[in-house]
């Protein structure tokens, strides 16, 4: 050993004098032979080499492969993924018992005080023995058939179920109904033979009666009276119409309908004028009915004709140019007509009466095509805009309900019944695939074309009733006239939301479902009021600017023409249609 560390010294300071002299280094070869150069290389000796055991300290556990092919089964699991042998089904759990875990606490049990056994007992019967055992201190015993029950069959005081015969709490206390003394009159309770507190009083004697006569003749007015009102509601009026011109044809064989061409206005354009004015003065008067007119329509798109209902149960249609003619009296209703409305392109129109029908007639002929009822009374009547659904209308109705009709079949296709009062007016929006509908409960609901459950309710506590409902001509707001004697304006797309900038004050229209409308470049709202005035607000600003005396009664409607720029047409209570410019 100390050969190997002189060698180390001296290679260590052998490398020091390499570092001194790099230019006279030299490197000395070992010699094999020398027994100092080999000496480090050797192994060391020690002394006598001795053996030692293997000793294993590691417990004895069971291995992943001998627990998989079933020596051990652990009895918690619930899911065994291989066929366990009988051995290992059946051989005792490992590891040492417990020695202080007695006989109760080694018992299965499924709640905290040990174990239950299901059972299933009613509601009823559990009430009635636990009240019975809290007041008379006995009850049936559940581990016994109730069918099966006897004296023993009872735990707690049996004695006393003895004594009570085994009654319950509920049966015990029933008592019989005592009878009630007659009085004479009869008992309150007996409707039909309960003659008033007074009767006792009274002396039979002193009561006058009608003779026998007398009766029969009272019996035959009654049953006429009955008679005479059920076929009044039950059959509709007779159709008729009535032609106020010589020919129903011009020289080329066109009707009225057709739209004239020499009336200085292009009736058959599209477009609003760009600018409209207050009108000033009146032009003409419509004179022909003999009650108040309800309803004005002009025809669509063109204007040329103006229709129109009334309360002496007849339907009028006018010429809006010209010489301004009545053309044809429509006859049918037995009854005071609610409202009016044309189809698309006014061939045909609907009507609704307070006789409790809806009828569909040609505009050209007068003939009533066809009839519909639900023997409730309509208030107002749309078809719907859309080209392809010009079959189908819907109505408001007394009941509640808005009635969706086809026309094909007279048939109802559909009931939209959410609303809590009458139903006054039906608007579509939102291109036509939508409608709007008020009602006397104070509420406004939108409703998805088809689909009886409203997307849109609007009901305020400070909201008034609102019987008349218009759209702007751009399709962006609905007026509504509030009975608090203003125009309330609702936005008509997404989310008809109150426009608080947009309110029209200023007239009386509280109790009368006075029209409104727009002027076509939407500068200007017009409405009627229970004053027989033409009122004009200033959509911009909502002032008031202009009022006229226009009728004698209420004025309640005013429409102005779309295809002009101040023509405005209104009607009355007091049976006049006029036109003012």
């Amino acid at each position: 050993m100390s050969a190997a560390i002189a060698s180390l010294a001296s290679y260590g300071s052998d490398s020091d004098s390499e570092n001194e002299s790099e230019s006279n280094t030299s490197i000395k070869k070992v010699d094999p032979d020398d027994p100092d150069a080999t000496a480090h290389l050797k192994p060391l000796q020690s002394g006598p080499t001795m053996s030692l055991a293997v000793l294993n300290s590691a417990p004895e556990v069971a291995v992943k492969e001998a627990v998989e092919t079933g020596i051990h089964l652990d009895p918690s699991l619930k899911e065994v993924t291989y066929n366990p042998t009988y051995e290992t089904m059946f051989a005792p759990e490992f590891g040492p018992t417990n020695p202080y875990k007695s006989q109760q606490m080694s018992a299965p049990r499924n709640m905290l005080s040990g174990y239950a056994e299901p059972a299933h007992v009613n509601d009823f019967m559990f009430e009635q023995q636990r009240r019975t055992f809290s007041t008379y201190g006995y009850a049936l015993d559940p581990s016994v058939d109730t069918h099966e029950a006897s004296s023993c069959s009872y735990i707690g005081a049996v004695e006393e179920a003895e004594k009570n015969k085994g009654l319950t709490v509920f049966e015990s206390g029933q008592k019989k109904p005592e009878k009630r003394k007659k009085v004479k009159g009869g008992d309150a309770g007996e409707i039909d033979s309960f003659l008033g507190p007074w009767a006792k009083y009274v002396d039979e004697k002193d009561v006058a009666k009608p003779s026998e006569e007398e009766q029969k003749e009272l019996d035959e007015i009654t049953a006429k009276r009955q008679k005479k009102g059920r076929n009044e509601d039950e059959a509709p009026g007779e159709e008729k119409t009535i032609l106020h011109v010589k020919d129903m044809y011009d020289y080329q064989g066109r009707s009225y309908l057709h739209v004239p061409q020499d009336v200085g206005v292009n009736l058959r354009s599209a477009d609003a004028p760009d600018k409209c004015y207050l009108p000033k003065k009146q032009i003409h008067v419509w004179s022909g009915h003999t009650k108040g007119v309800s309803a004005i329509r002009l025809y669509p798109r063109s204007g040329h004709l103006l229709l129109s209902s009334s309360m002496d149960c007849k339907i009028k249609l006018w010429e809006v140019y010209g010489e301004r003619r009545c053309l044809r009296t429509f006859i049918g209703h037995s009854k005071a007509v609610r409202d009016i409305c044309f189809n698309n392109s006014g061939t045909q129109f609907l009507s609704a009466a307070y006789d409790r029908y809806l009828k569909l007639w040609d505009s050209e002929t007068g003939q009533c095509i066809s009839r519909f009822t639900n023997r409730k009374v309509p208030y107002c009547v749309k078809f719907n805009p859309d080209e392809d659904k010009q079959n189908l209308f819907v109505a408001g109705m007394s009941d509640k309900k808005i009635v969706q009709w086809d026309i094909r079949t007279s048939e109802v296709v559909q009931e939209y019944d959410r609303h809590l009062g009458a139903v006054n007016t039906i608007t579509f929006v939102d291109e036509n695939r939508r409608f709007v509908s008020t009602s006397d409960d104070k509420s406004l609901r939108v409703w998805e074309w088809d689909i009886p459950v409203d997307f849109k309710y609007i009901a305020e506590p400070s909201m008034h009733s609102m019987p008349a409902v218009t759209l702007s001509p751009n399709g962006k707001w609905l007026a509504c006239q509030s009975m608090d004697n203003q125009i309330l304006i609702f936005g008509a797309q997404n989310r008809f939301r109150l426009n608080k900038k947009k309110i029209f004050k200023g007239h009386m229209v509280a109790g009368y479902a006075c029209q409104v409308d727009f002027s076509p470049d939407m500068s200007y709202v017009v409405s009627g009021d229970a004053d027989g005035k033409l009122n004009i607000w200033d959509w911009k600003t909502t002032k008031l600017y202009h009022r006229i005396k226009a009728h004698d009664k209420v004025c309640i409607s005013a429409l102005w023409h779309p295809h002009e720029t101040s023509k405005v047409i209104t009607c009355g209570w007091d049976g006049q249609i006029k036109l003012w410019d």
